[in-house]
């Protein structure tokens, strides 16, 4: 039996390495039997591996020694944590100690020998170390280890066991994404309730409205139907003196119309016909107007900044939003006061995409103002400060919807005691925009009366109407009450020059008409014609070349012109 010096590795004078140091692990080195080894007695080891042995039992990060074909394992005290229960790892081969991970971590130690380090990061591994297969994590480092030769003889396995923080990370994580859930939740569950509130505010609002709405729809009614039955009286008597009272239809169809839109306008639903407007020649020409409007106790100012480009946008809806905005200025100053309206192009951090800068309408008083809790519900649908029978609270809504509609902004500043300012800016107009179609020439135009006309409508009476003023001028009028059926008249071999659909249509709505026609037929031109377009998708900036939008209720000389100026080339 050698003695304990026989064992140790010997440097190349003939002292021995490892006589002191190297804590548990060097202490084993020096007492193991390293001739039952493939390595043998140490006196044997090459200056490399004995190099590359003191380096890991002087180190205190946790590693291991990998030499030569058997892949004998010499460790540190701080490697020895890592094996937990395994036998003694000291002396034994890499691919034993670690068989039942070899499959995934040999080739690894494969490609270390054949030169090549690798550095993995929080590395899943199965491991059997406590008597039972666990999943761990580790960051690990294999160095190759070259002999006297320059040959890869072995390797340095530098290793970290990150379990813990790996588990605590992914608990995190977990964590994270159970509280971004909830908070998800219980985001949704606070948006319906608040949904549920404003729509319980809105239905409460809609009842108080019901009596007043009803009555001037009555109203509205009354004169048409009373009007209707003294034309039909008088045309059966011969009586041809009927002018005041289709007078009186052609008015009350376009108040009723005029409510419609408000109403449609408080649920920004309602189609806009936008166009190149000179904000400041429309704020002129209201200017009597609004001085009528708000009485002689206020005082109109204009401060109209000269020289704006023209603004973007429905000029009926602007003339609206002005005098809303002018007659409740009026009310903030019930003993009289200033109101200022004014115009000046939007500051540069304002900049509306391609339009450039955007154009400011400012409306000022000196009145009352609003506390901070009624500013902020300015603009909530239904909600005003006005004694009952005075106001709806639709107003400042359907400004706020308008505007936005039009990508435009709203602003509204007020402070108790000292007034309010409401300022709209709207995006600027592109030249082409502003341009006006080209008149068509007189062969042009009677080309285009012997067009033929494929009416889409589910509404028989409003189909009657449009169909009979539509062939009163010339035209040929193919009529469908649906989608399936337009859909029959567009695969015929019928020629069809403009197909003219209501968008709102069942089942097959409008726009799916109009995709599947020119399908059919490419290059057909198309005219909506709706009330409410947003829900099938069709609004005025997303229309496509030769296709135009007309809003219900139109008027029977509104249609015709429409009609002629897309046949005559006037899209």
């Amino acid at each position: 039996m050698p003695d304990d010096n026989d064992r140790l590795p010997m440097t190349t004078d003939g002292a021995f390495a490892f006589a002191h140091g190297g804590g548990v692990m060097g202490q084993r080195l020096r007492t193991h039997d390293w001739n039952a080894t493939p390595l043998g007695h140490p006196s044997g080891w090459p200056a490399s591996l004995r190099t590359a042995v003191g380096m890991v039992l002087n180190s205190r990060f946790p590693s291991a020694v990998v030499w030569g074909p058997g892949l004998t394992t010499i460790h540190n005290d701080a490697f020895t944590p890592i094996l937990g229960a395994k036998p003694p790892a000291l002396g034994r081969s890499f691919r034993d100690i670690w068989s039942e991970a070899w499959d995934v971590i040999g080739p690894i130690a494969e490609r270390a020998f054949q030169g090549e380090a690798t550095f993995i990061e929080d590395f899943p591994l199965v491991v059997e170390r406590n008597g039972y297969a666990e999943h761990a994590y580790f960051t690990f480092c294999y160095s190759p280890v070259r002999d006297e030769s320059g040959a890869v003889a072995g390797m340095i396995d530098t290793v970290v066991e990150t379990t813990a923080t790996v588990r605590a990370r992914n608990d995190l994580a977990a964590m994270n994404t159970r509280l971004e859930a909830q908070v998800e939740q219980r985001t949704r569950e606070r948006e319906e309730a608040l949904d549920a509130l404003r729509q319980a505010q809105k239905m409460e609002a809609l009842g108080q409205l019901t009596g007043g709405v009803a009555h001037d729809f009555n109203n509205l009614l009354q004169a048409i139907g009373g009007s209707m039955e003294l034309i039909d009286r008088r045309l059966a008597a011969g009586r041809t003196d009927v002018s005041p009272y289709v007078r009186a239809v052609r008015q009350s169809v376009d108040r009723a119309a005029a409510m419609t839109q408000r109403l449609l306008a408080f649920a920004r639903r309602q189609p806009l016909q936008p166009r190149s407007v000179d904000l400041n020649g429309l704020v002129t020409g209201m200017a009597d107007l609004l001085r009528r409007s708000v009485g002689g106790a206020v005082r109109v100012d204009l401060w109209l900044d000269h020289g704006l480009p023209c603004v973007w946008g429905d000029a009926n809806q602007i003339e609206s939003a002005l005098l809303n905005l002018a007659i409740n200025a009026r009310d903030a100053m019930p003993d009289g006061g200033v109101l200022t309206i004014a115009t000046a192009a939007a500051p540069p951090a304002e900049e509306d995409g391609d339009c450039g800068p955007g154009v400011m309408l400012s409306v000022s008083d000196t009145g009352m103002g609003m506390n901070p809790d009624v500013l902020a519900r300015a603009v909530e649908p239904f909600f005003t400060t006005k004694p009952i029978g005075q106001g709806t609270g639709l107003g400042l809504s359907q400004i706020y919807g308008f505007v936005h509609q039009s990508g435009g902004r709203l602003h509204i500043g007020s402070t108790e005691g000292m007034g309010t300012t409401v300022t709209i800016t709207l995006p600027c107009a592109r030249r082409e925009e502003g341009a006006a179609p080209h008149a068509p020439d007189a062969a042009t135009a009677e080309a285009a009366a012997a067009a033929t006309l494929l009416l889409v409508e589910d509404e028989a009476l409003v189909r009657l109407v449009f169909a009979t003023a539509l062939g009163d001028q010339g035209y040929t009028v193919l009529e469908a009450g649906d989608g399936p059926s337009a859909l029959d008249l567009l695969t015929s071999d019928t020629a069809i020059d403009l197909l003219v659909t209501d968008v709102g249509l069942p089942g097959m709505n409008g726009r799916q008409v109009a995709e599947a026609g020119r399908r059919l037929r490419p290059g057909l031109k198309v005219l909506f014609l709706t009330g409410y377009a947003h829900k099938q998708g069709i609004q005025d900036e997303t229309l496509g070349p030769d296709t135009q939008l007309l809003g219900k209720p139109v008027t029977t000389d509104a249609l015709l012109a429409r009609v002629a100026s897309m046949l005559a080339g006037g899209v």
